[in-house]
């Protein structure tokens, strides 16, 4: 070995097949002298049957200049750098995964698991909802009952905050339909009662009554529509029609029927443009009790003659709101 060897080994020895390859014009038969390459540099010119490659300039020298040191190589350092940019650019083990994402090993949270996680066999899931950590069987939120469990750490004040929110929210709604509710009530008394429909010959009148009265679009089929009283709540709706009476297409779903409702009502809507609760209307369905969600069909929920109400900043609808 020469003693002007690099350290790092930048050079590659050439075989046999390489240096008498149809393309260096060897084959079989020639002169042993035409077999191999001369090296590159300029002094030396010696024929090397198994020459060396630099990695750095890409030349062939023999076997005395085959370092970047011995041959003063015109790209020093290139094929070093070259291999340390590999090494970074080689992605290490664990990364992009968050610490929390790394389960240690311990029993599935699973009360009636026995698997133990975090081994190299079985890797174990991280539920971001309830902050537990899982096998691959019990992984997803539905198979280990993942609504049902507080979470853990920091996620339980957060979670019991979320719930604190829904539960006011939903007892405002109660509240606001309560008051609206009782100003009907008081305005009914003032004015002159009116008797309503008990019987089934007296609601077939009312509603045959409501048809010859209600606006709506004239396009729309007779055999599709449905007929409706319309109110709003004039506090939060600001509303400058407080009611009306109109027909819709029973294929509409709810949130269509509110565009047109508070358009009629001359009501701001602002659903498309806000995601705050306080800024969004919602129909409450009278005499169903409960607030309707927008993506439901009008012709499942409501009949003839219902009358809904336009609410404003009321939350998300509950199951059931009672008067």
């Amino acid at each position: 070995m020469s003693n002007n060897d690099s350290s790092d080994t930048s050079y590659v020895k050439m075989s046999t097949a390489d240096v008498a390859s149809p393309s260096s014009g060897a084959s079989a038969g020639t002169d042993a002298s035409l077999i191999g390459k001369h090296c590159q540099l300029e002094y030396c010119n010696q024929l090397d049957f198994l020459p060396f490659l630099c990695q750095s300039c890409h030349k062939t020298f023999c076997l005395d200049h085959r370092s970047e040191s011995s041959h003063n190589c015109a790209c020093a350092g290139a094929w070093a750098e070259r291999r340390r940019l590999a090494q970074l650019a080689r992605p290490s083990a664990g990364e992009g995964k968050r610490m929390r994402e790394l389960v240690s090993q311990k029993p599935c949270a699973e009360d009636a698991c026995k698997t133990i996680v975090g081994t190299s066999l079985v890797p174990g899931v991280h539920c971001p909802s309830c902050n537990r950590d899982y096998c691959l069987k019990h992984r997803l939120a539905e198979d280990h009952d993942c609504k049902s469990k507080v979470p853990i750490g920091a996620c339980a004040a957060s979670a019991a905050a979320t719930a604190a929110a829904v539960q006011a929210s939903a007892k405002s709604a109660l509240e606001r339909f309560k008051l609206w509710g009782k100003t009907k009530r008081e305005e009914a008394a003032r004015s002159l009662p009116k008797p309503k429909p008990s019987t089934a010959a007296q609601r077939i009148i009312a509603v045959n009554t409501l048809k010859k009265t209600a606006k709506g679009d004239e396009k729309i089929p007779a055999e599709k529509r449905i007929y409706l009283y319309v109110e709003a709540e004039n506090e939060t709706a600001k509303a400058k029609i407080p009611k009306g009476e109109f027909f819709y297409n029973k294929e509409w779903v709810v949130g269509r029927v509110l565009d047109a409702a508070a358009r009629s009502l001359q009501v701001q809507n602002i659903n498309n443009q806000s995601s705050k609760e306080e800024d969004r209307l919602r129909v409450f369905h009278v005499e169903g009790g409960r607030m309707l969600e927008f993506n439901e069909k009008i012709e499942k929920v409501l009949v003839n003659g219902n009358t809904i109400v336009l609410l404003r900043g009321v939350g998300p609808p509950p199951d059931l709101i009672e008067m």
